[in-house]
């Protein structure tokens, strides 16, 4: 909340790289206990003309059209290409990017069927979400500290390939920025490009920003100490 409110004065649009909830299932006729105060700031921003972007992430994959209903947003599935000043973004979650990771990608294309969705959307909300948080709650962010210096060694190998692949197919960016792997990360590419992971705010407070000239990887909790 008291980010969202030291941006609103300045930003022009908000980019929630997913997994922004523990978990989320949209019902038809039952919205999941808690987030209330969050949807709350970011209608708030959205009355203030702020575009708001939401890119589904692996645990709040189930996403459909509540938030756009409500206060506009646009949710995003996969990737979103954009440019703004003259500078090329490619903007991703980032789970399932990339060789590799066959089985994941598979149970991803399995949650995200009609049929998965369906499914769950039968079970009773109390079991349902139960299931869903018991299994969030394995989630590796306690270990993200102790993981992260090896973290940086594999994504840096990882965004490399990633990327020379991603220029052949879609032409160069300036920028390329995703989350999912929850260490804040800057790497420099090919062509001039700069490959930003955004990190996540349980341990690192860590967002980014565009000036309208560059992307800057930063702190939240150094930024609103400062006069």
């Amino acid at each position: 909340m008291a980010w969202l409110d030291f941006i609103k004065a300045d930003a022009a649009e908000v980019f929630l790289l997913g997994d922004v909830f523990d978990f989320w299932f949209e019902y038809a006729a039952v919205i999941p206990k808690g987030f209330i105060r969050l949807q709350g700031k970011l209608a708030e921003l959205s009355d203030l003309g702020i575009k708001l972007y939401f890119f589904k992430g692996n645990h709040d994959m189930w996403v459909f059209d509540y938030f756009k209903k409500e206060f506009g947003m646009q949710v995003i599935n996969d990737e979103l290409i954009i440019e703004r000043n003259g500078k090329r973004f490619f903007l991703h979650h980032g789970d399932g990017l990339g060789d590799g990771e066959a089985n994941y990608k598979l149970l991803k294309n399995f949650f995200r069927s009609n049929f998965c969705q369906w499914f769950f959307a039968r079970l009773h909300p109390n079991f349902g979400i139960g299931i869903a948080n018991y299994w969030s709650g394995k989630s590796r962010l306690a270990n993200n500290k102790k993981e992260g210096l090896m973290q940086v060694v594999y994504e840096e190998a990882w965004v490399k390939t990633f990327y020379n692949k991603l220029r052949l197919q879609q032409g160069s960016f300036n920028y390329v920025i995703i989350g999912h792997r929850h260490f804040p990360i800057e790497i420099s590419l090919a062509d001039g490009a700069t490959y930003f992971n955004l990190g996540e705010w349980v341990n690192y407070t860590s967002y980014a920003v565009f000036d309208g000239k560059k992307v800057t990887l930063l702190n939240f909790n150094e930024q609103k100490t400062k006069p």
